[in-house]
Order: structure tokens, then C-alpha cells, then sequence
């Protein structure tokens, strides 16, 4: 521990417990294609996560510009389901945890 700051091992701590807490949560990467249009995608993030238009189009924007991008993160059931509802349409999702 040597080069630590005073108070680093209690946020070391503290960032452990907040994974614990979390569950050890994984997440769903959403990978880039060129068959769906942006309104598919758009649509399709919005109906397996519920997020807002602006959410889904940023993250739509992410996967065309950087080829993947973070949708979702949780627990390994919630990132099952919303993975199966993006691949309703054939999206291509990798579903791992963190």
C-alpha cells in the first residue's frame, strides 16, 4: 500500500462495497451493423430498456460512430432480457459481466 493517499483503502472500500451491492452487474454491448436503419435501433433500445429518445439516440449514435457501445448494465436476468429483446430484430448484443 505503499504511495497511498490517507483515505485511499476506505474508497478502495467503498467502490468494493458498491459492486457487491450491485450484485457483480454485467452489461449488454450493442454491436454495429449495416442493415438496421437508426430508427430500428433507436426504437428497439428504447422498448428493451425503456430509456428516454435522447438516451436511445445517443447510444445509436455510440454503436454507429465507435462500432459497439454500453446499453444496459444490472444483474445477469435483466441484461438476459433486454439482450433478447434487441436481438428480436436481430441486433447483435454481447451480454458479459463487468
Amino acid at each position: 500500500m505503499a504511495g497511498m493517499k490517507p483515505g485511499s483503502l476506505e474508497v478502495a472500500k467503498n467502490e468494493a462495497k458498491s459492486k457487491e451491492e450491485l450484485g457483480n452487474p454485467w452489461q449488454v454491448v450493442l454491436f454495429n451493423d449495416e442493415v438496421h436503419s437508426f430508427d430500428e435501433v433507436i426504437l428497439q433500445i428504447q422498448k428493451a430498456t425503456g430509456y428516454s429518445l435522447e438516451r436511445a439516440e445517443q447510444i445509436t449514435a455510440r454503436v454507429h460512430q465507435n462500432g459497439k457501445a454500453l446499453v444496459y448494465v444490472g444483474s445477469k436476468p435483466e441484461c438476459e432480457k433486454v439482450g433478447k429483446i434487441l436481438q428480436q430484430i436481430q441486433l447483435i448484443v454481447q451480454i458479459d459481466k463487468t
